[in-house]
């Protein structure tokens, strides 16, 4: 609050002899400075009063009233309790004590200072022609700094020196009003430095003349008061002018911090602009202290670069802090984690070559438990997010379910959109995760792997029990499934553990679930094997053109599963023969026995070539058929065993062929379960052939299994069930009316 222009007089310096004459009113400081000083003892030219610095003080309420701060107002009691402290310590004192105290004087850094104004031929002890008869609080108006400087410390040296003489022995209350006056005037100059501070990043530009008086006003200051008095006289007491201009330079970066962003952050886009606007207002104020105030500074030596470049860090850390107590949702706890990593902390954030914010004497823009915070809300957040992204991408798979949409084909392979966009999810975070630190990286990987093993097995139940259930699609999240986990599971092996299981698991249920189809289609031709319609016509070539459609799908799928799926067709064709083979409808004996031997030499041959043509590698199947054939057509029981040494060569253990995909076996049984009991020679020898087989049961091969309505018991492998269960190699039939 400023006070009223109406002045009162005050106390001034006196000596001795003035002391004891009657004292008249002070007039004010500028009147004293216009007249002739009065005879007696005198100041170096400058009376100072109370009214002098109500004036002061009074001006500079004017011009500024927001810049009088609560410090400046500790700063000023704190030298009035001082200086009566110092006061009484002095009046407690004796005379030789007193006499003993040396005298500070003018500092080298005023007086070079004020002699480049002085004309030429002046004396040391008077004044420039300008300052001569202004006040201190005049030239502190006026900001001539080192001229009021100069008068304080003449007046402060002086006062010391009659101090120590006990000149106001006899009237204590004289000293103790000078040395209030010079006090004062101490704090309104230390609060002209403050204001200069504040102005200087204004709109107002930069008055680099001014900055370098201050930075010799404070150099000055500390050659005049090197270190603390023994005596403890507040008067000689180190003003520490240059940690005040140091507090200055932080208020004045916070205030200007604060004000660009006054306005509230509503959701994820209002804090990105407020983070926008604060990030140029630090860009631009930093570059002008660069560019205008630090060369301004640095003839009197002053690290300004340095000190601004602290307080505007400072600055920004503690306006993040209050966003970050504020921030809710993903999207801004990410923002602020971005902007501390990647924007501020960038080595081109003040878009000036060759300078950028140094990372090593800056302590962290977050304090660690804040960083730390922050990491684990997003990571919270970032959960309930992803979850809710494969939310969304089942979605979208169904409405296309939905609208019957077939899968592209792209590089000659079904492609469904959902490797993709796992991928780009998956992708998307953890690479913005990575931007900001490889702990926070991690932990997103993890979070999106086990999502996406949870999502897998939900997306495969919805998939299979949805109405767009064939080949195509099937085909298509096959290669889904392959490009996870290959691309994925390659690009970030950590993976590997967690999502390996349920994508083989995914991929093998759509597999059998194309082959399934396949068997419902195949399943009604096989019927006629063994039969004269079938020994008379060519019932191969409808069965075969269903496998050749079937492959066809293949030919858009992955490789490797491609082949594991035409290796089950292949099975699966060569299974089916045979048990219609070895469980006849018909009968046939005599001439029709040997033709439907080399009947079965035939299909075995097509059979073996169509699958070969479509690229089967199993080709171990090749012989099944084959050896099955001439031991049917055999009569004699040499050549029987014959051909039985060289199956049970060809398979040792029936139930595990040498490449089985999809872990389940492959034997080419030999048994005839029709009623009666076999009916030829070479089906009694293949009956025989059970007890050679079963030893390989008991070293891994297939246990026996419950497969009759009955509940009787067969040592029949699982294959031979038409409503098949596969669990390992035992199975309980589902459909004992089929077998």
């Amino acid at each position: 609050m400023s006070s009223p222009r109406t002045e009162t007089p005050g106390p001034e310096l006196q000596s001795p002899k003035e002391a004891e004459e009657p004292q008249t009113p002070a007039h004010s400081s500028r009147q004293t400075g216009s007249r002739k000083e009065p005879s007696g003892h005198r100041v170096d030219g400058t009376r100072l009063g109370l009214g002098t610095l109500k004036q002061a003080f009074s001006w500079a309420s004017q011009r500024a009233s927001t810049q009088v701060s609560k410090e400046n107002a500790g700063l000023l009691r704190q030298s009035s309790c001082s200086l009566f402290r110092s006061l009484r310590r002095a009046l407690d004192e004796g005379p030789a004590a007193g006499h003993s105290r040396a005298t500070p004087e003018v500092p080298s850094e005023v007086m070079n200072a004020v002699s480049q104004q002085a004309s030429p031929g002046a004396a040391s002890e008077e004044l420039k022609p300008e300052t001569e008869g202004k006040s201190v609080a005049d030239l502190i108006t006026e900001r001539q700094l080192l001229a009021a400087l100069e008068q304080l410390l003449h007046l402060e040296t002086r006062l010391v020196a009659e101090k120590a003489s006990r000149t106001f022995e006899q009237d204590p209350t004289a000293f103790a009003r000078c040395a209030m006056d010079v006090c004062l005037h101490y704090d309104g100059l230390a609060a002209e430095i403050g204001a200069i501070v504040r102005e200087t990043l204004g709109a107002d530009g930069v008055d680099a003349a001014a900055l370098a008086e201050l930075a010799h006003v404070v150099r000055a200051e500390e050659e005049a008061h090197p270190a603390p008095p023994d005596d403890g006289d507040f008067l000689r007491t180190p003003r520490r002018w240059r940690q005040h201009w140091e507090e200055a330079v932080r208020r004045s970066a916070q205030e200007r911090v604060r004000q660009s962003g006054t306005r509230e952050a509503e959701g994820a886009s209002g804090l990105a602009q407020l983070l926008v606007d604060l990030g140029g207002v630090v860009r631009r104020d930093l570059q002008k202290v660069w560019q205008e105030v630090q060369p301004a500074y640095s003839a009197a030596g002053f690290p300004a670069w340095e000190v601004y470049l602290r307080a505007f860090h400072g600055a920004v850390a503690q306006r993040l802090q209050e966003l970050a107590r504020d921030a809710r949702g993903c999207e801004q706890l990410y923002l602020l984690l971005d902007w501390a990593a990647n924007v501020y902390g960038s080595s081109d954030f003040l878009g000036t070559p060759g300078l950028a914010l140094p990372t090593e004497p800056l302590p962290p823009l977050l304090a660690p438990d804040v960083w730390a915070r922050l990491e684990s809300d997003y990571t919270s957040f970032l959960e309930a997010k992803i979850a809710s992204c494969f939310d969304r991408i089942l979605q979208l798979e169904q409405s296309r379910w939905a609208a019957a949409e077939g899968p592209e084909v792209l590089q000659g392979l079904y492609r469904a959109p959902l490797s993709t966009d796992v991928h780009m999810l998956v992708a998307e975070h953890v690479k913005a995760a990575g931007a900001i630190s490889a702990e926070l990286e991690a932990t997103t990987l993890r979070i999106c792997t086990r999502a996406l093993g949870l999502f897998v097995p939900r997306f495969e139940k919805a998939f299979l029990a949805s109405e767009a259930v064939s080949d195509p699609h099937l085909g298509a999240y096959i290669n889904a499934c392959e490009e996870l986990r290959t691309s994925l599971l390659s690009r970030y092996p950590g993976t590997q553990e967690e999502l390996e299981k349920p994508l083989a698991a995914a991929t093998c249920s759509f597999q059998k679930h194309l082959l399934r189809g396949l068997q419902r289609d195949l399943q009604p031709l096989f019927r006629a094997v063994w039969t004269r319609g079938w020994l008379a016509g060519d019932w191969l070539q409808p069965l075969m053109d269903k496998v050749v459609v079937f492959a066809a799908h293949l030919q858009h799928v992955a490789r490797p599963r491609a082949q594991e799926t035409l290796q089950e067709a292949h099975r699966f064709v060569v299974r089916e023969y045979l048990a219609q083979a070895l469980r006849p409808r018909e009968r046939f004996r005599g001439m029709e026995r040997m033709r439907s031997s080399q009947k079965m030499s035939l299909d075995a041959q097509a059979i073996g070539d169509t699958f070969q043509g479509l690229g089967s590698e199993a080709t171990w199947l090749d012989q099944a058929i084959q050896c099955v054939a001439e031991i049917l057509g055999e009569t004699y029981k040499d050549d029987i065993q014959r051909h039985l040494e060289t199956l049970i060569r060809s398979y040792p253990d029936i139930s595990h062929p040498p490449s089985a995909p999809l872990g389940e076996g492959t034997p080419p049984v030999l048994e005839s379960e029709e009623g009666g009991g076999p009916r030829t020679p070479g089906e009694k020898a293949l009956s025989e052939t059970k007890g050679i087989l079963r030893p390989g049961q008991e070293e891994g091969g297939f246990d026996p299994g419950v497969c009759w309505g009955d509940g009787r018991t067969t040592y029949r492998p699982f294959w031979r069930c038409a409503g098949w269960a596969a669990g390992g190699t035992s199975i309980s039939c589902s459909t004992p009316e089929t077998c």
